[in-house]
């Protein structure tokens, strides 16, 4: 057994690799991946779990260290087969070409990770769109940053889409989002009484912010409505804005009704023209 451990594989350099070195050099290996990922752990829901710091950064700090952490245990794990700071640069640069061709997005999407961890632009926790899809910022990844919509479903998205491309950031440098509901009400309605009635709707409802307080505008005379636009502020972190806006959907409803003020629907009148009396009374028939 001891002379298979001490079988030389073969040399790099002038060290001698064995069956027990190579062992040795990936249980290190293995475990600093390991090791990192407990490091992340603690860091996050242990160490800064009750700091002040946001969750993003707390995220960002703990993938830091990870990263950290790894990295000294694969010097350490590739030292013991002799591979060295000086052969690393030399092996660097005799795979270069290689990574430029075949390894190009890898090294760009982790490169664009560490970017993402530094400037927090997008940070664990965000609400953000992309092509179209809203959800919150799960993980951000050595490659990918995983994004949870609400219909529980996992965007995978490339770190380097997040630099490169447009992306919008609900939750950028602040918490709370503007929600603008359109109503139409019937001709003859009252404007003040129905403002009154769409910020009665917004007062009470949970996810509404009370600061700044609910506004209304009455855009537009319509096709067949009046047509107004609630503006109120939502708490979007602590509540999902497809619930929100459900709940004042509802309220609007229940204050408009309470006041006898219509929301119209869309009707047309059809005049048939030449067919004379006889022809309208058919007409009438055919369609009761």
């Amino acid at each position: 057994m001891g002379n298979l451990l001490d079988h030389q594989l073969f040399r790099i350099g002038q060290t001698s690799v064995t069956v027990a070195s190579l062992g040795a050099a990936l249980i290190l290996l293995v475990g600093s991946w390991i090791l990192s990922r407990l490091t992340h752990r603690l860091v996050v829901h242990r160490l800064l779990s009750r700091s002040r710091l946001s969750l993003g950064l707390r995220h960002a700090i703990g993938r830091v260290a990870a990263y950290f952490v790894f990295f000294l245990g694969a010097v350490v794990g590739l030292q013991t087969i002799g591979i060295n700071a000086g052969t690393l640069a030399a092996f660097g640069a005799a795979v270069g070409v290689g990574i430029g061709f075949g390894l190009q997005d890898i090294v760009k999407n982790f490169v664009s990770g560490l970017i993402l961890l530094l400037e927090r632009t997008v940070q664990v926790g965000d609400r953000i769109e992309v092509d179209g899809k809203a959800g919150d910022v799960a993980e951000i990844r050595a490659r990918a940053t995983v994004v949870r919509t609400n219909d529980d479903v996992y965007l995978i998205v490339p770190n380097s889409r997040l630099i490169a491309e447009t992306v919008v950031n609900h939750s950028f440098r602040r918490e709370r989002e503007r929600c603008r509901i359109a109503v139409g009400v019937a001709y003859g309605s009252e404007p003040r009484r129905v403002e009154v009635a769409l910020v009665a709707a917004a007062v009470g409802v949970e996810g509404i912010l009370e600061d700044p307080p609910p506004a209304v505008r009455f855009r537009a005379f319509g096709e067949s409505t009046l047509e107004f636009e609630l503006l109120c502020w939502m708490d979007h972190v602590l509540h999902g804005p497809g619930s929100v806006r459900s709940r004042l959907h509802h309220r609007i409803y229940e204050e408009l009704a309470a006041r006898n003020i219509e929301i119209p629907f869309p009707q047309r009148v059809v005049h048939l023209k030449g067919a004379g009396r006889e022809g309208a009374a058919a007409f009438a028939d055919g369609n009761s």
